[in-house]
């Protein structure tokens, strides 16, 4: 018996739009980060990028469950002395919708520079438009 080892050049990415419109934030998040990295495949291989690319629609739509919208904090830092912004995550997710959903996502993949290069596969938008059209993306149901 021989494993299958996915090379870098093998797999065909496919698009996939995900609508977040009354979805929860975290486990729609989830399934995001499963797609981005390709765990839905039976070619799925660790250290290669095997996932498909994924168009986030409605982000401001999204819900928070519990009292997360009031008890947790985001903190931002400039890079500047005196530049550490904090704010409640409702305050953040009213301002900054796609802001959110990418972090959520993003602490849900891998730690390394394969995880970076599979952030750039996520496209997030506030509203129901996007401009990858051409692409041909297919709904994906959460």
């Amino acid at each position: 018996m021989k494993t299958y080892m996915a090379k870098k050049g093998d797999v065909d990415a496919q698009w996939h739009v995900v609508d977040l419109d009354g979805q929860v934030l975290g486990r729609a998040a989830t399934t995001i980060a499963t797609l981005l990295m390709g765990k839905h495949r039976p070619e799925y291989t660790p250290h290669v990028d095997t996932g498909d690319f994924v168009i986030v629609i409605n982000a401001e739509k999204a819900r928070l469950t519990g009292r997360k919208d009031v008890q947790r904090r985001v903190t931002r830092f400039s890079g500047y002395p005196d530049g550490l912004h904090e704010a409640s995550l409702g305050e953040e997710f009213r301002r900054h919708p796609t802001r959110v959903v990418t972090n959520a996502v993003r602490r849900m993949l891998p730690k390394s520079r394969l995880g970076k290069q599979m952030l750039t596969k996520l496209k997030v938008y506030a509203g129901s438009d996007h401009p990858h059209q051409a692409q041909q993306p297919q709904p994906y149901a959460l």
